[in-house]
Formats: structure tokens, C-alpha cells, sequence
């Protein structure tokens, strides 16, 4: 087995097997340039800007993606919290967030069309793809490599594997994956000091503010890296844990 590692979609990549390195992080600064936020040329800034885009496979499928979990999860997990992460303070890459001026935040829910390849967004509602595309990018990876035998991605806490048997460390425990996706969402990862108040990146749809709760952190095992992170998120703002193989939640 061999290792590589490498920074992309803000965070340190991890790719673990017998091949095909090359395509699998070329694979993830791609989709990078498809789905960040934070560089104005990508295909999702100018969603955002524009209101309405003729949009690659790629963001079509991971904005379907992000519609199909806000309806499964009752809301709680929802790509249109763009303007909340803004107003909380995370306007720009995490390394570059400085103190300033808090401001209310914009509750979840947008209007968000998609039809064949054409995506459009109500008014005023932008996109914040971050989490799943992290774990969409993991899969499309893990698939790459998956050619050459088994293998891991990790992407900053976002995990797929493919075949052999992996074992993770998550807090206290040590789990053995085979198949399938793991992810955390928890406020203790990425914060920040916005107004003299201490924010973090998970936003409550309902208020748009940081999301207000007894836990620190969930880590959830499902099919893939994408119901992952999407199940990490709903149980941690207090959803149902059906569909989860594995969930771990901390208090704070």
C-alpha cells in the first residue's frame, strides 16, 4: 500500500492504496474548481452571482444530491445557508477568517430549480456546497483508485473505502470499514470569533444562526461519504438516526 497526501476543498487529502494517485487527486482539484465558494471562477460563484446556470454533470448531481437530503432530513440539512455562513463570519477560506461585525443570518429553504443541466436559483438564495462535495469528491476519488485494488480517502474527516478492511479511529472507539462512507460534523472543528462571539460553521436552517446544541460532535457510518455527511449533519442539529450504520455523538 502507498500513501499521498495533499491539500484541496480547504482541508488535507489522504489517499491510501496501490494506485492511481495521480487521477484521484487530479480528480479532487477538478471538482474543486466546480464547487468552491470561495474562488469567483468556479461554476458554483457564478451560479451564485448569476441566479441561474447551463451546469457540468458534476454540479447538477451534487445539487440534486443536496436537495434530495434537505427533503429527506426535514430541512436540517440544507445547501441554502450560503448567506447564514456569510453573515456568521465564514465569507472567506477558514485560514483567512479574521474578527468583525456579526450580522443575522438568513434562514434555510431557498427556491432551487434544477431541470436536465439548467439550475436555478430563486431570489436572493445562493448555494454552499462544502461538506457534500467534500464527501462527493471522496467517492469520486475512491472509485479512481478502487481501479488498482482496495482503498481509503480521506477527505479533512470525510471517508470512503473500497474493499479490504480499514480501521478508523474515532475518539474512543476503532471502527473496521470495508465499504462504505464516514463523517463528522461538530462545532469544535472550525471556529471562529465574529462580533466578539465565538461561531462555528454548522448553521441550524431554521434560524440561520450556529446551531445551538448539547453536542460537540456526531461521527455517523452509512452507504457512502455523501449520506455521511449528510446524516452527521441532521443528527447533530437533532434528526432521526435511520439510515446511519454506525453513530457516535459527543456532549459537550
Amino acid at each position: 500500500m502507498e500513501r499521498r497526501t495533499f491539500r484541496a476543498m480547504g482541508t488535507e487529502i489522504e489517499l491510501i492504496g496501490d494506485g492511481g494517485f495521480d487521477l484521484a487527486e487530479s480528480e479532487f482539484h477538478r471538482l474543486e474548481s466546480i464547487m468552491t465558494r470561495f474562488r469567483d471562477d468556479s461554476e458554483l460563484s457564478r451560479l451564485n452571482r448569476d441566479g441561474e446556470l447551463d451546469a457540468s454533470p458534476d454540479l447538477v448531481r451534487v445539487v440534486e444530491l443536496a436537495l434530495d437530503a434537505r427533503e429527506r432530513t426535514g430541512g436540517r440539512f440544507d445547501p441554502t445557508v450560503h448567506d447564514a455562513l456569510v453573515a456568521a463570519g465564514y465569507d472567506r477560506t477558514f485560514a483567512e477568517l479574521t474578527d468583525g461585525r456579526l450580522r443575522d443570518g438568513r434562514p434555510g429553504g431557498g427556491d432551487v430549480d434544477v431541470s436536465g443541466e439548467r439550475i436555478v436559483l430563486g431570489r436572493g438564495v445562493r448555494l454552499d456546497l462544502g461538506g457534500i462535495g467534500k464527501g462527493y469528491a471522496a467517492e469520486r476519488a475512491a472509485e479512481l483508485l478502487a481501479l488498482a485494488g482496495p482503498c481509503l480517502v480521506n477527505a479533512g474527516g470525510d471517508i470512503a473505502v473500497r474493499g479490504g478492511a480499514w480501521r478508523v479511529g474515532v475518539e474512543d472507539a476503532t471502527l473496521e470499514l470495508s465499504s462504505g462512507g464516514l463523517a463528522t460534523s461538530g462545532r469544535d472543528r472550525r471556529r471562529w470569533f465574529r462580533g466578539g462571539r465565538e461561531q462555528h460553521h454548522l448553521i441550524d436552517p431554521r434560524t440561520g444562526r450556529p446551531a445551538e446544541t448539547e453536542l460537540l460532535r456526531v461521527t455517523v457510518v452509512a452507504d457512502d461519504a455523501v449520506e455521511a455527511e449528510v446524516q452527521a449533519k441532521n443528527v447533530f442539529l437533532g434528526g432521526p438516526t435511520d439510515g446511519c450504520a454506525y453513530v457516535l455523538a459527543v456532549a459537550a
